[in-house]
């Protein structure tokens, strides 16, 4: 009778142990997105995080949009010991529901995908929620921002371009949007420029802002114009160059190099030029 009893504790005890064990633990560093909780019970099945990228969303019938910014993709998958999985459908609600009590809005939404636009802490977030068959679901994310550029061109690549079409786009000087102060990670593309300046000693220029299309044309113009004269003000201040060596000028939106129909064509359109005199 007691090794009956005993036998029956252990394997009481096993399948208590077993059942602690089928908890699984999320993958790796995963964690959630600041802007959603998961679904009870759920664990992170794998994850990806990207400090830039892009991605499509599906935002109406046969139409996408393509963003780029800081970028996850989070999959999750329901525990073993779940006794009831929610449905694809569920799964979209309850996303659905949260993404709208923030304030959000559903901007697409078929059999197992959703697509989402929110705002949190004044970034504009875009998310794409795919469910399957199996009650797994995998979030698609992209919080916009520009890209940061890590790459300048050098004195030397922007006299070749001056030298062949007489003038040359400088990426890499930073401002917030609507204001003309340079941002401090801005330095490495002014000095380049001051290097270029330094080295050819009969060099004038004219130093040339531009904007994208957003708001209005002369707020645009008298933008661009401020901005080209901060980055003429650093040359002169910070780096000695002769001010009759330098004109600013703003040309506000008049000047695009991309359409101004997506970000990515903006963010080319903003920029400083060089332009020989």
């Amino acid at each position: 009778m007691k090794k009956s009893m005993l036998l029956l504790l252990g394997l009481l005890i096993c399948l208590m142990t077993l059942s602690v064990t089928a908890q699984q633990k999320d993958s790796g560093n995963c964690k959630d997105h600041p802007a959603f909780t998961r679904m009870p019970d759920y664990w992170i099945y794998s994850c990806q995080q990207k400090q830039f990228e892009a991605y499509s969303f599906v935002v109406g019938k046969g139409k996408t949009e393509l963003f780029e910014g800081q970028y996850w993709k989070i999959a999750y998958r329901p525990q073993n010991t779940l006794a009831s999985k929610p449905s694809e459908l569920q799964i979209q609600r309850n996303f659905e529901n949260a993404v709208q009590k923030q304030g959000g809005e559903v901007l697409w939404s078929e059999k197992g995908r959703s697509t989402f636009k929110l705002s949190r802490e004044g970034l504009e977030i875009w998310v794409e929620l795919r469910t399957d068959f199996t009650s797994g679901y995998a979030l698609f994310i992209i919080q916009k921002a520009a890209m940061a550029q890590d790459i300048v061109a050098d004195a030397a690549a922007m006299a070749s371009d001056i030298n062949a079409t007489g003038h040359v786009a400088v990426y890499g000087i930073y401002f917030d949007s609507g204001k003309s102060q340079i941002k401090p990670e801005s330095a490495q593309a002014i000095a380049e420029i001051a290097k270029l300046l330094k080295g050819q000693p009969a060099l004038k220029l004219f130093v040339v802002g531009h904007t994208d299309s957003q708001g209005g044309v002369e707020a645009n113009i008298a933008l661009s114009q401020d901005r080209a004269e901060a980055v003429l003000k650093a040359l002169v201040g910070e780096h000695g160059i002769a001010p009759a060596r330098l004109r600013s000028f703003g040309c506000g939106q008049f000047a695009p190099l991309a359409s101004n129909d997506s970000d990515a064509g903006r963010a080319r359109n903003r920029r400083v030029e060089l332009v020989k005199q």
